[in-house]
């Protein structure tokens, strides 16, 4: 068939720039990305050949091939691992189909090193190819079809290429890289083995070249018959924990994720009893960039008996675990287990439950013996840890170990503390664990429910994730204490409170006809009026009442466009502040001062106003009233 010409998609062609003139200072991730992706293509052979053997050929000895030529100044990496048909080689190599292509984008800093990083983790690594060559040839025939269904594939990197069928004996893929001048150095083999060594070694599978000796004689190096394993080409899971050093996990986690950055810890033991299986599991160092996509589900690497079987298998990790990467290998699964199997096996669920325990116990060290990563970590996925206090019942109590929030005891954001921290702080007469949910640190910090608290030295635990309030309704209580919220029901510090309660009962006497005044005044907004001596500086400040949602989960959930039962705030007034005292039932115009103490309420708590411009109108008449008097 001849060779027709078609157009890269607009996306390749800006990435294609991206490659050929910005990642340039970075050229050897070429070799790390081409040599993962023919990994990756023997892994999935090996999977489809578990339902149909025939397509191994009658060779089921899978390998990757590096060889170069000087005279030629080419560079071909060899794989006879799936292989591609034609409207395969048009789909992966002339269009990229996944969504994050215009996350990759976003993700670009400037910074060369980082931006190569990026492009495995985005899985566009075939292209980095083009930062070495000037044309790039791909020859392909995939496991199963006939010899004359081969597919050679050619472009410059111009916007463009050229594909053709061709008879191809042999299954797999060989990419053949046409050096741009200038790239001379990378014609050696010393330079190309070490490159492999360095980024590749981890890969479960022989990686080949040509074995080269130094010949005394000819006092220079020639080229042997024979070809060298240059990597330890075994899964690096299944070795003793003993062989394996630091750096070799770290590349390891490094080919998992993509990610370029080293993971904060890593858990590596086999289980064996009526379950037996291998689990390496990861801790990244930072989010990736689809973590709160709902579409996306992370999960593990599966394998049965060294075979890879999935990719991102979450029935082995619960939801609130989605950033743990790494690798699972089972003795006991069947090789064509299948995603639907999994979800009803007793042998996964084993599974499943020893790799969430493994992934605490690693929190929990972390927590324990260095605080600065877990620190990072908490900045990273704490908001996805919380979700773990409503989804899994069994392991509720470890997880609130491992909780972080920030506090009134702390003078930022980034300072938070542990329930144990709070406890351990707590006064002698405290009976109750208090927080504050709001929109922002500053919000909480600042809210009027905590008057009376700093009055009293009582620390606040400061609520600002959206998850927050959600995960509480599950956890009511911490080692015994129950966590009351400072802005819901009537505020009850037990005998922090006693000197107060004698004063705050006259008060209520003597107040009670303006009470019912603003009552009726405001009763279609409030649900109660009361006084409180939970204020010092505020005239008044909005609750929930015990069993109704807070104001701030109902703006947030409002906001996300769910219908909710109608719940009015119960308003709570400051007998000492000020501008009560000034008021009475016979105060003219107490409708709008009523007005004013419900809305300054509900702005000081970040909620937003029905009715601005009424709230403008009653603010001006009471002001220029007050000038006038």
């Amino acid at each position: 068939m001849a060779q027709e010409t078609l157009s890269f998609q607009a996306e390749v062609k800006q990435l294609l720039q991206l490659m050929i003139h910005s990642l340039y200072s970075n050229k050897e991730i070429f070799l790390r990305e081409l040599i993962s992706n023919a990994s990756d293509a023997a892994d999935k052979l090996r999977f489809e050949a578990i339902a149909d053997p025939a397509l191994f050929e009658n060779d089921a000895s899978l390998r990757i091939r590096v060889t170069y030529d000087k005279a030629a100044r080419t560079i071909t990496i060899d794989d006879n691992g799936i292989g591609m048909s034609r409207d395969e080689a048009i789909a992966n190599l002339g269009t990229i189909a996944k969504s994050g292509t215009r996350d990759f984008f976003s993700k670009l800093s400037g910074d060369q090193q980082k931006d190569a990083q990026l492009i495995g983790q985005f899985g566009v690594g075939f292209y980095s190819g083009f930062i070495v060559a000037d044309r790039i040839t791909v020859e392909s025939r995939r496991a199963g079809l006939a010899p004359s269904e081969g597919v050679r594939w050619v472009s410059a990197g111009d916007g463009e290429f050229g594909i053709e069928t061709i008879d191809r004996a042999q299954r797999g893929t060989s990419i053949t890289l046409h050096l741009r001048e200038g790239e001379d150095e990378l014609l050696n083999g010393w330079k190309i083995k070490s490159t492999i060594q360095k980024y590749s070694d981890h890969i479960a599978l022989p990686i080949q070249m040509p074995k080269e000796e130094w010949d005394q004689e000819k006092s220079e190096t020639v080229v042997r018959d024979e070809d060298e394993t240059i990597n330890q080409a075994s899964a690096l899971w299944a070795r003793s924990k003993s062989e394996i050093e630091d750096a070799q996990y770290t590349q390891f986690y490094q080919h998992l994720s993509h990610d370029h950055d080293a993971p904060l810890a890593w858990t590596h033991n086999r289980v064996e009893g009526r379950s037996e299986y291998i689990q390496l599991l990861y801790l990244p160092a930072h989010a990736p960039f689809d973590l709160y996509d709902r579409n996306k589900h992370g999960g593990l690497k599966l394998y049965v008996r060294r075979v890879f079987i999935m990719d991102d298998a979450e029935q082995l990790l619960p939801g609130y675990l989605r950033f743990i990467r790494g690798v699972v290998d089972s003795s006991d699964l069947p090789l064509n287990v299948s995603r639907e199997i999994l979800q009803e096996s007793r042998d996964v669920k084993t599974i499943r439950d020893g790799v969430t325990k493994r992934a605490l116990s690693m929190l929990e060290e972390l927590a324990e013996n260095e605080k600065d990563k877990f620190a990072t970590f908490w900045g990273a996925f704490g908001q996805v840890l919380k979700e773990g206090v409503g989804e899994d019942f069994a392991n509720k109590d470890r997880i609130a170990k491992l909780l972080r929030f920030a506090s009134t005891h702390g003078d930022t954001a980034e300072q938070t503390v542990s329930f144990a921290d709070y406890v351990s702080r707590m006064k002698d007469n405290q009976t109750k664990i208090y927080y504050v949910t709001a929109d922002s640190w500053l919000a909480a910090r600042n809210s009027p429910h905590l008057e009376v608290f700093r009055k009293k030295g009582v620390e606040v635990l400061l609520l600002t994730d959206r998850v927050d309030e959600w995960a509480l309704s599950y956890l009511t209580e911490f080692d015994g204490k129950p966590l009351a919220s400072v802005a819901r029901g009537d505020l009850d510090l037990g005998e922090l409170s006693d000197e107060e309660k004698q004063a705050q009962e006259k008060v209520s006497g003597d107040l009670k006809p303006l009470v019912e005044k603003i009552q009726d005044a405001l009763k279609d907004k409030a649900k109660e009026v009361r006084l409180t001596f939970r204020l010092t500086d505020s005239p008044s400040c909005l609750v929930a009442d015990e069993g109704d949602m807070s104001g701030y989960l109902q703006r947030m959930l409002k906001a996300a466009g769910q219908a909710l039962p109608e719940a009015r705030p119960i308003l709570e007034i400051n007998p000492d502040h000020p501008l009560v005292k000034r008021l009475s039932a016979d105060t003219p115009a107490l409708e709008d001062w009523s007005h004013l103490l419900f809305d300054q309420a509900l702005l000081a708590e970040g909620g937003v106003l029905e009715d601005p411009a009424s709230y403008v109108r009653r603010t001006n008449a009471l002001l220029l009233a007050g000038a006038r008097g």
